[in-house]
């Protein structure tokens, strides 16, 4: 992403200032609170539709589980959510989309440098950063400080009040737009990659999606939707999800950290300021961690009664200060749509065809496409 002035690639005063409004306003607007359940539920109830609509047909679910999953982020920033059909939202996301495929995103001043196709980057985040900035001209026009709406509408209250004090702030009109990217990385892009391997691994090992499917049949049945409070009596399902996290591996390296005094790691000497990109694959594979690092087994997260248990080598999200910004939104978003996509249909590939996990490395490592169907399931 640009560096400097946003929430990932900032660091500093600036970078305290910025996530910890950020964390605020997002606990504000319901992040790990029931009213956010319902939006995330409504948002299934869209794609849901969408994929049942085919009737069974293979489909390349890249699309419907990015709608879906920006469409949180967007209700958070921007105070609603979009039609799947509206061109602002098509364009958006393809924009997006296309800019976070890109290895430059993660290595911006080195591949800045490199000839190749990751140049028109540039235009990709100048186009979002315009309709971001056009999002915010709206806002304005009907901004009431005293009834806010969400993420925009708060930073501009920040932005008045460092104005009338005239003090030194980090708040401006150009870090709104930065931070709004930031957030769209951080909450939807992660999230929605996570999805696409879900459904992959749940294809290619139908016995472990019968399970969850059953599990989910014996706790909540089909007559309501999942809620975060099931989570405690689906130890299986959790277990599930964690795997396809830690195999998953979308961020095998986390952001950059930096350190602040010298310090000294095994035979080697690291002195303060150098900049330490950790490697988070090394731990969610070290076969010092995990009995079966390189196998999808759920029974990594289960003890001997099945109840589910935590491992402390799990760190998908990284790890520390600078641990992931939307970790808490892309949990609760990871759980309700994982468990309401398998509670109504059942994932397949197309007949001939078998699951293959390649993967694409861009700012995150995802699936190769693939198309897959889905069943709905009898109630």
């Amino acid at each position: 992403l640009p560096v400097c002035k946003s929430l990932i690639s900032s660091n500093g005063h600036l970078w305290k200032q910025q996530r910890r409004f950020a964390l605020s306003t997002l606990k504000y607007f319901g992040v790990g609170r029931k009213s956010l359940e319902h939006a995330i539920l409504d948002e299934f109830t869209y794609s849901g539709k969408n994929i049942s609509d085919l009737k069974g047909k293979p489909f390349n679910p890249h699309v419907i589980i990015n709608n879906a999953v920006s469409n949180i982020i967007c209700s958070l920033v921007f105070g609603h959510r979009f039609e799947y059909e509206d061109e602002r939202f098509i364009k958006l996301i393809k924009r997006f989309d296309s800019a976070l495929q890109i290895l430059y995103n993660a290595f911006p001043l080195l591949m800045r440098c490199l000839p190749g196709p990751h140049q028109t980057v540039q235009q990709f985040w100048s186009e979002v950063k315009d309709m971001i900035r056009s999002e915010i001209e709206e806002h304005k026009k009907d901004w009431n400080p005293a009834e806010p709406r969400d993420y925009i509408d708060c930073y501009l209250t920040e932005i008045q009040m460092v104005s009338d004090s005239r003090k030194k702030s980090t708040f401006s009109e150009e870090n709104l737009v930065m931070c709004t990217l930031d957030l769209f990385v951080a909450g939807s892009e992660t999230t929605s990659t996570t999805l696409r391997w879900a459904f992959l691994y749940m294809a290619k090992y139908p016995e472990i999606q019968e399970k969850v499917q059953a599990e989910i049949d014996r706790v909540i049945g089909h007559s309501r939707q999942p809620s975060m409070m099931d989570r405690a009596n689906l130890p299986y399902t959790d277990a599930v999800i964690h795997e396809i996290q830690r195999m998953g591996n979308i961020v095998p390296l986390s952001l950059h950290h930096s350190t602040n005094r010298d310090i000294q790691l095994g035979d080697y000497t690291i002195p303060k300021g150098v900049v330490i990109i950790p490697n988070l694959t090394s731990v969610l594979f070290d076969k010092r961690e995990w009995e079966t690092p390189y196998t999808f087994n759920p029974e990594h997260f289960l003890n001997e009664e099945g109840k589910f248990v935590k491992r402390a080598a799990f760190i998908p999200f990284s790890a520390g200060k600078r641990v992931c910004l939307g970790e808490n939104l892309a949990r609760m978003e990871i759980f309700l749509f994982f468990t309401s996509f398998m509670q109504r249909f059942t994932f397949s590939m197309p007949a001939g065809t078998k699951p293959v996990l390649d993967y694409c490395f861009g700012v995150t490592l995802a699936p190769a496409p693939y198309e897959i169907c889905a069943t709905l399931r009898q109630e």
